[in-house]
């Protein structure tokens, strides 16, 4: 039961080109943020259709991957885990962030 803790899994499409940060230790970091859709009937019958964003962040080799093939629009799968940090922008307000940091990618899109 210990490797359903933390995990999650989502099917959704690019909302812009992932952003490719190098560091100068030579690995590489990819963001990009996810949509993904719900849809309901309220009390009246109308069909209430809904997006939810969610930041994406990649690691590891899966980074070659992203920059070479996913762009904004493309539909994919993703699975890894949820993450929150904080950071101070720049008027010295603290904000809080929460993030997918993926482990598993597959494109969906042709």
């Amino acid at each position: 039961m210990n490797t359903l803790r933390n995990k999650v899994q989502l099917i959704g499409r690019l909302g812009q080109d992932p952003e490719i940060i190098n560091f100068t230790d030579g690995n590489k970091m990819a963001k990009f943020s996810l949509a993904t859709d719900d849809s309901y009937k309220d009390k009246s019958g109308n069909k209430i259709e809904r997006a939810y964003w969610h930041n994406i962040v990649v690691k590891g080799g899966l980074v070659n991957v992203v920059e070479n093939y996913i762009e904004k629009g493309k539909e994919i799968a993703i699975e890894g885990k949820l993450t929150n940090r904080s950071y101070d922008d720049k008027d010295g307000n603290k904000r809080y962030i929460t993030e997918v940091v993926c482990s598993e990618l597959l494109m969906l899109s042709k």
